[in-house]
């Protein structure tokens, strides 16, 4: 199932993973099959992320210039997070690594694992960050996305007892505390919720940030999402899920949002509130009533966004059902959903294009080690 599944495996990573034994003349075929046997699932998302966290270019920078000594490369622009296309898919590709080394220590890639993330966190480097992030008018990069996950990595190093992990949890903590301050100046400000199915939407960020906010134990900043959440959310109704997804999401609004209010409601509220804002959901076990979005084209880094709605539909279908009553008629349906979703997504997780390779790879390791379900995404 798993080969059908993946096409990750290049001959150089073969080689890397080819057992002691083998012989050496064995065919590329016969090499690929034995890296297969010798990688976890989440080995092979682990290769793609070792692939790109250092890969400078190609990248797309979004990046504010008030003169001309603001034109620089992107590793001296951001010398942490400068690889993987752009400065979020680098971030959630360090939580990815990161997530492996907590989630499956023993993994054949963890001394590979261990090197990158050493190269990354430095003093050095997360103080170029720092200094970037604190340049004139810069107080919105990467918001809320990009910031969110970088949350979302200090929670992981948080999490862990690793000596390792402890002292680079310390080192990306002065960037951290600059984030949750500039989010704490935000929050007030911002008046409405940010619908989209991309970057911008604010529903899958608050929930990355309210795991965060309790996995550190920040009440204050737990409380002002939560408040936050509860004007913006608390009276929703009847979301379009019909409408979805847009041709570029690689997030549901709609699903984004049920699983980020499972977080901060009680199962019965939740069971009331969900009701009232999805009232389509069949209670019959059914899985066609949510089609997976369709990619005609995995080289557009646009279109291959639907890659990554179905794998982020998959792990909101299961928190979503996690929220529920256990006894609630909607939760065959629900997991029914999620798993066609799932196996869609991971279908779609290759190192053939790029486009896709940089980044999918970090949401299939959010949805298969059931991240967003563990501690921290229960209600306060």
């Amino acid at each position: 199932m798993l080969k059908a599944c993946f096409k990750i495996a290049l001959a150089s990573a073969a080689l890397l993973t080819l057992p002691a034994h083998a012989a050496p003349d064995q065919s590329e075929a016969e090499m690929t099959e034995a890296s297969e046997q010798a990688l976890s699932l989440t080995d092979r998302f682990a290769r793609l992320a070792l692939d790109c966290v250092h890969r400078e270019y190609p990248n797309k920078i979004s990046h504010l210039m008030q003169s001309d000594e603001d034109a620089r490369t992107p590793r001296e622009l951001t010398p942490a997070f400068y690889g993987c296309f752009d400065w979020h898919s680098s971030v959630h590709g360090h939580w990815l690594l990161t997530r492996i080394l907590n989630t499956a220590p023993d993994s054949v890639l963890r001394d590979d694992i261990r090197a990158a993330l050493a190269k990354s966190f430095t003093a050095e480097t997360l103080a170029g960050e720092l200094d970037y992030f604190q340049g004139e008018d810069r107080a919105s990069f990467e918001r809320p996305y990009g910031i969110a996950w970088y949350l979302q990595l200090s929670a992981e190093l948080e999490e862990s007892d690793d000596p390792q992990l402890a002292e680079w949890r310390e080192t990306l903590r002065p960037l951290e505390d600059e984030i949750v301050a500039n989010t704490m100046d935000w929050l007030p400000k911002l008046s409405y919720p940010i619908r989209l199915g991309t970057h911008n939407q604010t529903a899958f960020a608050f929930g990355l940030m309210l795991d965060y906010a309790r996995t550190v134990g920040n009440a204050e900043f737990e409380q002002a999402l939560t408040e936050k959440i509860r004007a913006f959310h608390l009276e929703d109704v009847d979301c379009p899920l019909g409408y979805e997804p847009s041709g570029e999401d690689f997030l549901s609004p709609c699903l984004m949002e049920a699983d980020l209010m499972r977080r901060i409601l009680e199962p019965a509220a939740f069971a009331d509130w969900l009701s009232a804002f999805l009232p389509q959901l069949p209670e019959d076990g059914s899985a066609d009533w949510l089609e997976p979005g369709i990619v005609l084209d995995p080289t557009d880094g646009k279109l291959v966004h639907l890659d990554g709605v179905n794998l982020s539909r998959a792990w909101a279908l299961e928190g979503i059902a996690a929220g529920l009553p256990q006894d609630d008629p909607r939760r065959e349906s629900l997991l029914a959903a999620a798993e066609i979703h799932r196996e869609t997504g991971i279908a779609s997780v290759s190192d053939e294009h790029y486009s896709g390779s940089h980044w999918l790879a970090s949401f299939a390791t959010y949805l298969q080690t059931r991240r967003g379900l563990t501690g921290a995404g229960r209600p306060g």
